[in-house]
């Protein structure tokens, strides 16, 4: 019998080796994470977190899915937008990720309406219809199978619920020389220097260009179900911001 394949970077991989490969990965980042954040984008993660925020337009009350949320800036952001009426879960499928995550809500004095969740974004083991609303920031790359986390997604989304993809993407043509060369030479030698991690960073440029650009993406949120489905491309298209609903 013929094992189902998929990338890891530009490696092809068996599938059900894909996650543990991955979660390898952010083991060995998890503790400068944050920190390489920054470095890699000179600051600008936090304006687009900060855009897909203000997209998302939680009100107090809500329930919010935060997934692949990490380290927590986002659900630390969503808590105090939703109230002591409203819940978040910050998810992942990491436990290094989300120990991480857990000391700095904590640390922020984040704690009543959140709750922290080690899940698969393929297979979310929460109720039909739970969510308001669902932010997955930098993430869906990493996912084996998107099309199944994006079915999974909409399952748990309300009924006039919404989904915010925050991923990279395919830049604009008159960036792409300059962001090859920085993907490909200056980001493995970060990694190598803050993190002592060069592979780790060689596989983020790798699977930044093996993801779904813009249009394709915005095909498979139809695909599984989502109406209303656009997106915003930031900073000439490396990053972009999927928006769709559950009508």
């Amino acid at each position: 019998m013929t094992r189902k394949t998929t990338h890891f970077g530009y490696e092809t991989v068996a599938s059900d080796e894909k996650a543990g490969r991955v979660r390898d990965v952010f083991d060995s980042v998890a503790s400068r994470y944050d920190i390489m954040n920054d470095l890699m984008s000179a600051g600008l993660h936090r304006l687009w977190k900060r855009y897909t925020i203000d997209q998302a337009n939680v009100r107090p009350g809500q329930t919010v899915l935060d997934l692949a949320g990490g380290t927590g800036d986002l659900a630390r952001e969503f808590a105090k937008k939703v109230g002591v009426g409203g819940h978040v879960v910050l998810a992942d499928i990491n436990a290094r990720m989300l120990v991480e995550g857990r000391t700095r809500l904590i640390d922020a004095g984040v704690a009543g309406n959140l709750s922290i969740a080690q899940v698969d974004a393929e297979d979310l083991p929460f109720a039909d219809a739970s969510f308001d609303c669902i932010t997955i920031a930098f993430g869906l790359r990493n996912v084996t199978g998107k099309e199944a986390a994006l079915s999974s997604m909409r399952r748990v989304l309300k009924p006039g619920g919404k989904l915010l993809i925050l991923e990279f993407s395919k830049p604009i043509d008159a960036v792409k020389p300059a962001y090859d060369l920085y993907s490909f030479k200056v980001l493995p030698m970060i990694g190598k220097l803050v993190a002592s991690d060069e592979a780790s960073y060689r596989y983020l440029a790798e699977s930044i260009r093996m993801h779904p650009d813009q249009e394709t993406l915005l095909e498979m949120m139809k695909t599984a179900g989502f109406e209303r489905c656009r997106y915003h491309n930031l900073a000439a298209g490396i990053v972009a911001l999927h928006v769709g609903h559950r009508l």
